[in-house]
């Protein structure tokens, strides 16, 4: 193989497969979560939350594949894999900052922007091997939704209802 071709590429740290699997469970982490967003209706549903997901999960992975690179295992080369997970929960506490809206005296939105600060973690979770706790994270996430929806709806009154 041509010197030029051999460096074109860089192994990884990690075997292929576990990335790949590390990135499919992100993304199925952040489609439960969006999916349950889309179905009521919110801005930020399904490919977004998907998307955040799996950016912060490939943040992770370069995290790690970064503290093995040998072009960073230098003297004169100081790395801080954490400053790229603070970059990660930066960058989506902004586009969650940016869903949430106050109009006419009510704010929309908070439950989706956590949604995706939540993604966020997710992905950051999955991206560095700790998808067992990305899956019960998102179980927990989901029954969070989905129950305290029921239960706001059962107990909650309408304006102009009063209670029985």
């Amino acid at each position: 193989m041509p010197a030029e071709l051999a460096s074109f590429g860089t192994g990884t740290a990690l075997e292929l497969s576990a990335i790949v699997v590390r990135l499919l469970i992100a993304m199925a982490c952040g489609a439960a979560v969006g999916i349950e967003r889309e179905w009521r209706s919110h801005a930020a549903g399904l490919r977004t939350h998907v998307l955040v997901c799996l950016s912060a999960a490939l943040v992770a992975i370069l995290t790690i594949e970064i503290a093995h690179h040998d072009a960073f295992n230098r003297a004169e080369v100081r790395l801080d894999p954490i400053r790229l997970i603070e970059a990660v929960t930066a960058g989506v506490a902004f586009l969650a900052a940016g869903m949430i809206v106050f109009n006419k005296g009510e704010v929309k939105g908070l439950t989706t922007g956590a949604g995706l600060w939540f993604a966020g973690s997710i992905g950051l979770a999955c991206g560095l091997g700790f998808w067992q706790i990305g899956l019960i994270a998102t179980g927990f996430a989901l029954a969070a939704l989905w129950l305290l929806r029921v239960i706001e709806n059962r107990f909650s009154l309408r304006p102009g209802q009063e209670r029985d």
